[in-house]
């Protein structure tokens, strides 16, 4: 038989046993939400420089994705994006053979020529690869604009254009060049993309442009020109 005391002793412990579930209970819960906490704080820390827009999120339901402009700022945009399809289409000059032979002497003198862009640029569709020639174009628009509403705007319509892994026009840019953009999107400039721009053209140069001067199209001009002066 048991004694009062012990009766009582015996009646505290459901008590003790509760309160001590209770505490394991908070405390693994305060870990699970320590635990939360650092791993989105690592997350954000650990971001990658090509986060597909403007935060450190890069997945496809980022709610940034979704916002939508207003009609002003559509406005806006609208005509940055006209402003920039001028600037990739150039009319044709008066091409001569000697300016289409000139090409030959360095990349230079041909990204330097509306006539030898326009061909250059009917090489680099046959290769899909000319979103090189229209981010470098678009990357020279912008190094002119000076109104600071409008370059940022532009800064990120060839982001979103070129930059961005969402786009089909993507360029292909290493791990510095995008880091590089990164910091320069907190405060946009005209001279923001000026190291991507830089390892683009050194692309076009030592890959692209080799392989068009002993293309078709380049033998192509050329022929035509000579036959044109012979007639």
């Amino acid at each position: 038989m048991l004694m009062g005391s012990e009766q009582v002793e015996m009646g505290k412990c459901p008590e003790q046993d509760t309160g001590n579930a209770v505490q394991t209970h908070i405390a693994s819960s305060n870990k699970d939400m320590q635990d939360d906490v650092n791993r989105y704080t690592l997350g954000w820390l650990n971001a990658p420089p090509n986060a597909c827009c403007f935060c450190w999120c890069c997945c496809c339901s980022c709610s940034c994705l979704t916002v939508r402009p207003s009609k002003a700022e559509a406005e806006k945009m609208q005509k940055i994006n006209e402003k920039q399809h001028e600037a990739t289409v150039e009319e044709p000059a008066g091409l001569t053979l000697e300016e289409a032979q000139s090409w030959a002497k360095s990349f230079e003198h041909l990204i330097k020529s509306p006539n030898g862009r326009n061909n250059f640029r009917q090489f680099l569709k046959s290769e899909f690869s000319e979103e090189n020639l229209l981010f470098w174009l678009a990357c020279e628009e912008l190094k002119k604009e000076t109104n600071r509403t409008v370059v940022e705007q532009t800064v990120k319509q060839i982001y979103e254009d070129y930059v961005s892994v969402l786009s089909p026009r993507e360029v292909s840019l290493d791990s510095r060049a995008r880091e590089v953009i990164s910091k320069n999107m907190l405060n946009p400039s005209s001279q923001t993309f000026d190291e991507a721009q830089q390892q683009i053209y050194t692309l076009m140069q030592r890959d692209s442009y080799p392989r068009y001067m002993n293309s078709s199209v380049y033998a192509d001009l050329i022929a035509s020109l000579e036959a044109a002066e012979k007639s």
